[in-house]
């Protein structure tokens, strides 16, 4: 008599992790292509102030990433929907690429914010298309792991990028180091391409449904009461992040009484990804088998807290305090990924993600573009006011906010 095979631990962790062959394929895009963007990414700031732009050409570049995040994400959902999950994320590598040469190739302060208009939206414009491969490749109950998984993967490029990018800028000098990161970067995303379209299994063609007329109007439609009331706390949160956010590296490196150096705060950048690394299956499992609320608030608070501690971190190791903090702001950030996949009807939910994203970081441009304003009348005001929008998110959505699980309202 011959016994039921039992699955080995090797496969029982590959389903228990969501470790499908095309999110292999789709994790490794986001970590190579993840790593050489990280790279520099923090470092810009200081590069473009050291190509003869001052504070408002900063503000330009955060608000910029912000608005384009902004149409990316809804125009990375309506390809995905369209074309294809893995010919749009070859679309997006090429991209990325393009804008990475650009910097390579043309040292000027005009040329970077031209070529971010390619490369720094890359996780925006991709995003909607590996939360829908997510969607459809893992089955409800197994969602928020593998967006956990995806968003632990996306942090391994943010903990070791600014770490080597800051070495290299400490050893070869801001300009040198950051055209050398952007070379390496280019060469991360060409085998990414090649990985991508190696692993990822190709779109059932009644998946890629093409022109639907009334579109528009069913992305509207998708757009649920609860959805909106998460969507109005996440806007006030991603005011409180992004008021700070490109300042952050000059408070770190030139505004405290103690400045760090660029490797230094290479090394805050890692402790902050590693906290939030350490806590992302943990927390995905729990949530799995819970409510969402809970974790959703829990994120809010440690994103408000942070330019509260970072106003009173003057020298390295509070500030080690500080990024620990910032790290924590991830506990639920994969839960609220997952409750808006959630929330979204099942054949738009990459467009429904990406409209959800259009809508936030349409109006959170708005913050990064007043924040240099609000620095230049003075570093505190800029992050008082990051904390008193952030309170409000997080006191909105504790109030207001669903559960994943609870019955929806029509709209």
């Amino acid at each position: 008599m011959n016994r039921p095979t039992r699955p080995s631990h090797r496969a029982a962790t590959l389903a228990f992790l969501g470790l499908e062959r095309s999110i292999v394929g789709m994790l490794a895009m986001v970590l190579l292509v993840g790593l050489g963007e990280k790279l520099a990414e923090r470092f810009l700031p200081v590069y473009l102030i050291a190509l003869g732009g001052g504070a408002l050409s900063v503000g330009l570049l955060n608000g910029l990433d912000n608005l384009l995040s902004a149409i990316y994400s809804l125009v990375g959902g309506q390809l995905a929907d369209r074309y294809g999950i893995k010919r749009s994320l070859l679309i997006f590598n090429v991209l990325a690429v393009a804008g990475f040469s650009v910097v390579v190739l043309v040292p000027t302060w005009p040329a970077v914010i031209a070529s971010a208009t390619l490369f720094l939206s890359w996780t925006a414009i991709s995003l909607p298309a590996t939360m829908g491969l997510v969607a459809r490749v893992l089955p409800s109950g197994r969602r928020i792991m593998g967006v956990s998984l995806h968003s632990l993967v996306r942090r391994v490029p943010m903990a070791l990028g600014p770490l080597l990018g800051g070495v290299l800028i400490d050893r070869l000098g801001v300009e040198g180091g950051i055209r050398a990161a952007f070379g390496v970067a280019i060469v991360l995303a060409i085998v990414a391409a090649l990985l991508q379209q190696r692993l990822i299994e190709d779109d059932p063609p009644d998946r890629v449904p093409g022109p639907t007329p009334g579109r528009w109007r069913q992305l509207q439609q998708s757009m649920t009461p609860p959805l909106r009331r998460l969507l109005i706390a996440d806007i006030l949160i991603r005011f409180c992040e992004q008021i700070p956010y490109a300042f952050v590296v000059l408070w770190c490196l030139d505004t405290i009484s103690q400045p760090v150096s660029a490797t230094q705060f290479g090394v805050l950048s890692t402790i902050e990804m590693a906290t939030a690394l350490l806590i992302y299956l943990p927390v995905a499992w729990f949530a799995d088998r819970g409510r969402k609320k809970p974790f959703v608030v829990a994120t809010f608070c440690f994103f408000t807290l942070f330019p509260l501690v970072l106003l009173y971190s003057t020298s390295f190791w509070p500030l080690v305090g500080a990024f620990v903090l910032r790290g924590l702001k991830e506990f639920g950030e994969p839960t609220r990924k997952a409750l808006i996949m959630e929330l979204a009807p099942e054949d738009r939910k990459a467009g429904t993600f990406g409209l959800y994203y259009l809508l936030r970081d349409s109006v959170v441009s708005v913050a990064a573009f007043g924040g240099a304003f609000l620095w230049r009348i003075d570093p505190a005001v800029n992050l008082w006011t990051a904390f008193g929008c952030g309170v409000a998110g997080t006191v909105w959505f504790a109030w207001a906010g669903r559960d994943g699980g609870e019955p929806l309202e029509t709209v």
